[in-house]
């Protein structure tokens, strides 16, 4: 029998496939099993938003949790809107512009893609 991967949202062990898609049984996640198939030829780390949609270069995207900023007392708010954003391979997977905040880093999982 052929190993499954694991979810890629909840790190389940207990997926399966049905119809070309891989089902996470304890969250309900789908995802293709060809795209996982695809980053594990290409090698290439594949960035997700908090919904378990793929992330791009260029994507718009919208902050799920008020993120509070080190060295300042100000805030990021929910819903604030990030346009443009640019994928990197560090501690944080975001580079962007934030209107009023200027240039910042931001993790994926804080995000939700529009």
């Amino acid at each position: 029998m052929s190993a499954l991967p694991p979810c890629p949202q909840c790190n389940s062990e207990f997926t399966y496939e049905d119809s070309g898609l891989y089902i996470c049984p304890e969250c309900a996640h789908e995802w293709s099993a060809h795209a996982t198939a695809e980053a594990v030829e290409d090698g290439s780390k594949v960035y997700r938003d908090a919904a378990g949609n793929v992330l791009q270069d260029g994507d718009t995207v919208t902050v799920i949790k008020d993120l509070k900023l080190k060295g300042s007392a100000g805030v990021v708010k929910v819903g604030t809107k990030v346009k443009n954003i640019r994928l990197v391979d560090s501690d944080h997977d975001i580079d962007c512009k934030i209107d009023g905040f200027g240039a910042m880093s931001l993790k994926s999982e804080f995000v939700k893609k529009v």
